[in-house]
């Protein structure tokens, strides 16, 4: 690279004392030019003397939960380019060089930090499982650019940064970052990443299947309100096929003897052919408003300088 950009790294943790020293030293060496800060999430050990022993800018966010943690970090930290990475010395520093001249070099707005994982450890079954779920649900309704969607590596730009929302309080933060990169049509790409096991004395903070639920959850949110059409469409066609199914025998009946035997079926098929329909107006109607939406997003996005020139 022929200038000097400022780059921030932010480490969002949480009790991570048997790592963030390492995490820190790692990225000095791997980074020496950047800021490193250390976001802590209300940890009840050493993490906080560590990481301001280790040289790193230490701040708090005392609202729990790792999206708290990085709205804060996105609306306090300017720099050009921005190295996101979890505390827990899983991912591989020696990377983010090569990370980060991927961005430059092709004027991205994210690179994804894909997980290559060096042992089986390093992933629990029920994680691999539940990101390939996820990834997959994400993949479908907004496009298959991401094999690994919930990386807590990545690298991004200043204008990303600045022009994305960050409302989730929890893990689906990650889903929300892709969500927001795939619906505007960033520039983005993936680069596999090595992967290793935490240290003996650091354990997750995901728990698989009430955090698997909150992302699940912000995913069919997310497509209720990004793609209103798909989704009422979905319901209405659900509810006409069983308003079809509950009427077929009345109407065979009614033709055969011109009687109608059993009338709150047919008042409720009628029902549920109405909400149908009201589901389908439904979906057209903001689907016109999430237009204008992702429009005001996307002038919003371009406001912000890349900064990476």
């Amino acid at each position: 690279m022929s200038w000097n950009p400022q780059v921030a790294v932010l480490i969002p943790c949480l009790n991570e004392e048997s790592a963030i020293a390492k995490v820190i030293a790692d990225f000095r060496a791997s980074l020496p030019d950047a800021l490193i800060f250390v976001y802590d999430n209300g940890s009840t050990d050493r993490t906080v003397e560590i990481a301001r022993v280790a040289g790193a800018i230490v701040r708090k966010e005392p609202l729990k939960g790792k999206g708290n943690v990085m709205r804060r970090m996105f609306a306090d930290i300017e720099a050009d380019i921005y190295v996101l990475v979890d505390g827990d010395d899983t991912y591989d520093a020696k990377s983010a060089p090569m990370l980060i001249e991927q961005l430059v070099s092709n004027n991205l707005d994210m690179v994804n930090g894909a997980r290559a994982e060096s042992s089986q450890l390093a992933y629990r079954a029920g994680h691999r499982f539940g990101n390939r779920l996820l990834t997959g649900l994400v993949a479908w309704f907004f496009g298959a650019r991401f094999n690994d969607m919930l990386s807590g590596y990545r690298v991004m730009s200043h204008r990303f940064i600045k022009s994305f929302p960050a409302l989730a309080g929890g893990f689906e933060i990650e889903t929300e970052l892709t969500v927001h990169a795939l619906q505007l049509n960033l520039p983005i790409a993936e680069v596999t990443t090595p992967y290793r096991e935490r240290p003996p004395a650091s354990a997750s903070k995901l728990r698989t299947i009430p955090d698997g639920i909150r992302i699940m959850r912000m995913i069919m949110r997310l497509v209720r309100e990004e793609r209103p059409l798909e989704f009422f469409s979905s319901v209405a066609f659900v509810l006409a096929i069983t308003a079809i199914v509950l009427s077929t025998p009345l109407l065979f009946e009614y033709l055969k003897t011109g009687l109608v035997p059993r009338l709150p079926t047919a008042v409720l098929s009628m029902g549920l052919m109405v909400m149908s329909l009201l589901s389908l107006t439904c979906g057209l109607v903001l689907a016109t408003v999430t237009r204008g939406r992702i429009e005001v997003k996307r002038l919003q996005y371009l406001t912000f300088s890349s900064r990476l020139s």
